[in-house]
């Protein structure tokens, strides 16, 4: 079996789509990334993702549409709900995530970077969701997440319209993150990660559970949930070494607990 998901372990792991030449999203491919995203998950050493495609042309160009005859009539069983599950798997990793566009994200592709707490790209980079060009609609998440980000104004733009957006206009739309120059992508990502890595794990993990429910809850109820973060984050060790360090001029030292 051809591996096309590759994982490097460790502080700062990365998660390489490797399906040339454009990282297409086949059947196996979603399997074999679940795989991954459990051994990341379990992994407590990890404090930061990174997500990037090999070879440089795309992160990933979407879906095989060489698939699409085969899924006639069923595309929930035969490709949806694992797509739904192990997307929803990189979106509720505990650790912060990047996507390191170098290239294209379109389609199923974007979909995956949506997933991501941070998305860098390049000038090269083109993103959009072009499903409706082909008569079928975006369909692991991009219909919710989008909007999520951008704003449903400016979703409906980007899925209804179909055509690719230059990085310009989406890193002005919130899109992006950041937008280095091409061939920077990855090594942007290394940087952004290894400065997420010096922080507080316990914190981080709190801060990220927090904004992320930050939309799907009432005020009141999130400002309950971030009390009660707030005590977790305090019962730990990690908030003195962080206080003592402050104080005594040092980098913090922090263990995770």
């Amino acid at each position: 079996m051809t591996e096309l998901v590759h994982l490097v372990p460790g502080i700062c792991a990365e998660i390489v789509l490797d399906n040339p030449p454009m990282n297409v999203v086949t059947t196996e491919l979603t399997a074999q990334l679940r795989q991954v995203l459990q051994a990341v998950a379990e992994d407590a050493a990890t404090r930061a993702v990174i997500v990037y495609g090999a070879g440089g042309r795309a992160f990933c160009a979407g879906s095989d549409i060489a698939e699409f005859e085969s899924l006639h009539g069923r595309a929930a069983e035969g490709k949806l709900l694992l797509e739904k599950l192990v997307y929803r798997q990189l979106a509720m990793l505990q650790v912060p995530t990047i996507a390191a566009i170098e290239g294209h994200a379109l389609g199923g592709g974007l979909e995956l970077a949506l997933c991501c707490d941070f998305r860098i790209a390049t000038p090269r980079s083109k993103l959009g969701m072009p499903e409706l060009k082909l008569g079928v609609t975006p369909g692991s998440g991009g219909t919710q997440r989008l909007p999520r980000i951008v704003g449903p104004a400016r979703a409906k733009e980007i899925i209804l319209l179909g055509q690719p957006m230059d990085v310009g206009k989406a890193l002005s739309i919130g899109l992006l993150t950041q937008v280095v120059e091409v061939g920077g992508a990855v090594a942007a990502a290394r940087e952004m990660a290894a400065t997420l890595a010096e922080r507080g794990p316990v914190a981080m993990r709190v801060a990220k559970k927090l904004l992320d429910a930050a939309t799907e809850t009432t005020l009141e109820e999130g400002l309950a949930l971030e009390m009660d973060g707030s005590e977790v984050v305090f019962a730990t060790g990690d908030v003195l070494e962080g206080a003592r360090a402050f104080l005594g001029k040092r980098a913090p030292r922090f263990i995770g607990r």
